[in-house]
């Protein structure tokens, strides 16, 4: 069924900003507001230097796409700009993603992408363009609340992208549309195929756009070169167990490539990148129920008030389904989460975000773990290194 520029709070005529990636989502998203009578305005941004061949399908972001959103734009017969904003994301996210991983943290650049260039720098340009709105192609719902737009998970589930749009501001979400977030994939296929456009079948993203050979350690170090400073492997009690060739190779939870043979399997509890150490230990001492959250960001006006709790469900990485927690606010705009149940692999640069029912509250990055009296009663102890962090 087309949409109805109605549903989406836009009269007939309006114009509307789409930032199209030359993907299937964001070209159905600038075709279905066109057949519902807005005046579209496609924008794609040259985010990096996208001369390189793809390296494999399903890599996100080659030469290519510009191509694809431009023979997108001619089918719809719609204004199309390339903006070249690759300065702009060389320092507000590739350059953060490489610091980051020198921190010891494993971090998302999605985040930071739509926080920093989609929702911030495209949206003040669709502001000057005289668009009533700026769309893309997330699955995500924006839903009428009492308050004003909520932001909800998408339909389809498997598809929602709400966890990575967690810093989207009320203000930002007042001029933001997402038509695809009440569908399934297969019905935004279905309408790629309906409406001629030429991506219908092209393979979804798979990868970071700017690693699309899926090495992140190679980018790293070319950006940040020493960056793979070796260093020891150590028990928690600070025994070196062996080496390692930079503290860039691993984050909280993982268990191969360390390289070290034992009785049981071992696995990253923390990592220390100030003294290039990565803690290992058992299973079992991978589980925190305290989780440090730095200042939140929140999309609603009921932000719990400083010291006041709040019952939430938290998701604490992308592919997490969410556990049910107490959430306390500080005065500094901080957050501590009690876990009703103690969660494994929590990694200090992932995002927590947060969630009442289906509607996304909003959330922070995580910057320490710990457990609780009774749960270090239960289990082998913290390690110093996450101690240290949730200080």
């Amino acid at each position: 069924m087309p949409l109805s520029s109605v549903d989406l709070g836009l009269g007939h005529g309006a114009r509307v900003v789409v930032a199209m990636s030359g993907g299937v989502d964001s070209s159905v998203t600038a075709a279905l507001l066109a057949e519902a009578g807005c005046e579209v305005v496609g924008i794609t941004l040259q985010l990096y230097a996208q001369a390189a061949p793809r390296s494999r399908p399903g890599a996100c972001c080659a030469g290519e796409d510009i191509y694809d959103a431009r023979r997108v734009a001619d089918r719809l017969g719609i204004r199309h700009y390339v903006l070249d904003y690759e300065a702009r994301f060389r320092q507000a996210v590739i350059d953060d993603f490489a610091d980051s991983y020198l921190r010891g943290e494993t971090p998302i650049p999605c985040v930071r992408c739509n926080e920093r260039v989609k929702f911030r720098d495209l949206l003040a340009v669709a502001r000057d363009l005289g668009a009533e709105a700026l769309a893309t192609g997330h699955y995500v719902r924006r839903v009428a609340g009492p308050a004003g737009p909520e932001l909800h998970r998408a339909i389809d589930g498997v598809r929602d992208q709400s966890y990575f749009l967690f810093a989207t501001t009320r203000e930002q979400l007042e001029f933001l549309r997402f038509p695809l977030g009440g569908m399934p994939k297969e019905q935004v296929r279905a309408h790629a195929e309906r409406l001629g456009l030429s991506v219908a079948a092209k393979p979804d993203s798979q990868d970071i756009c700017f690693v699309p050979d899926g090495r992140y350690t190679g980018v790293i170090e070319r950006l940040r070169p020493g960056a793979a400073e070796p260093g020891a492997i150590v028990d928690q009690e600070g025994r070196v167990l062996g080496r390692h060739e930079g503290v860039i190779h691993f984050t909280v939870g993982q268990r191969r490539g360390l390289g070290i043979a034992g009785p049981e399997p071992l696995y990253v509890l923390a990592v220390d990148a100030a003294r290039r150490e990565v803690v290992v230990g058992p299973q079992a001492a991978l589980l925190r129920d305290r989780v440090f959250v730095g200042p939140l960001a929140w999309i609603g006006s009921d932000i719990p008030a400083p010291g006041a709790e709040r019952s939430v469900m938290a998701r604490l990485r992308s592919s997490h389904p969410g556990a049910p927690a107490r959430l306390e606010r500080a005065a500094d705009g901080s957050a501590e989460l009690t876990l009703e149940e103690p969660e494994a692999a929590t990694a200090p640069g992932q995002a927590c975000v947060l969630y009442d029912g289906e509607r996304m509250l909003g959330g922070g990055w995580i910057t320490g773990t710990g457990q609780s009296a009774a749960l270090t009663a239960t289990s082998c102890g913290s390690t110093p290194a996450n101690e240290a962090a949730a200080a």
